[in-house]
């Protein structure tokens, strides 16, 4: 008898059933991201407060850095910042050194999450590099924030392991915890908001 394949789908609240090996655009919802990722936990939970500090809170903070870094960007690039996470939704939030150990099949599958994400919301599969090396600069801002206001890092290790090429952001930015229903409804929002600028910035720019 020959083997079983093992199962590589996972069902979403949705009723979408996503394949993790082989990821369609048209089996990915907004909501079904939004949910997954208010449940997710950042720094494997180890933070201090009453409530998980989420990947979607997270995400949302580093969308607010990305357009503080860059005022001027482009609403599709905001988009881009607020799902650079995305795929965490159901492969889960490693720590760096899980994700090193684990080499790259988690990256492989991380990249044809993160592609699938883009096309199924009009962004292309593979950012331009510009704006990927934003995205990760306005991430590590994020992380030294967390690393230092909830994390437990002192400031040496959080500036050894978390180097920011400016600091002056830090001061202006505060770390959220928030029932993750109220997450989850920040970060729709916040989408629906991003949407709704790059249809208008579609029609104005159209023939």
């Amino acid at each position: 008898m020959a083997a079983r394949t093992p199962r590589a789908w996972q069902r979403m609240l949705s009723g979408r059933r996503l394949d993790l090996l082989d990821p369609t655009p048209l089996d990915i919802e907004i909501a079904d991201i939004a949910h997954g990722l208010a449940f997710v936990a950042r720094w494997n939970g180890q933070t201090l407060g009453d409530w998980p500090y989420s990947v979607a809170e997270h995400s949302l903070l580093v969308e607010e850095i990305f357009s503080r870094l860059d005022p001027q960007a482009e609403p599709r690039w905001r988009l881009a910042a607020l799902l650079h996470d995305a795929p965490e939704y159901v492969i889960g939030d490693m720590i760096s050194p899980v994700k090193a150990a684990l080499g790259p099949d988690y990256k492989a599958m991380d990249e044809r999450l993160a592609a699938a994400v883009h096309r199924r919301f009009g962004l292309p599969a593979q950012l331009p590099r510009i704006i990927k090396t934003r995205i990760k600069t306005a991430d590590r801002i994020s992380a030294r924030l967390e690393a230092l206001a909830i994390a437990g890092f002192s400031e040496a290790e959080a500036r050894r392991l978390f180097p920011v090429p400016t600091e002056h952001l830090l001061a202006k930015l505060s770390i959220r915890l928030r029932p993750p229903a109220e997450t989850r409804s920040a970060y729709l929002e916040r989408f629906a908001l991003l949407m709704a600028q790059i249809d208008a910035a579609g029609r104005a720019s159209g023939p």
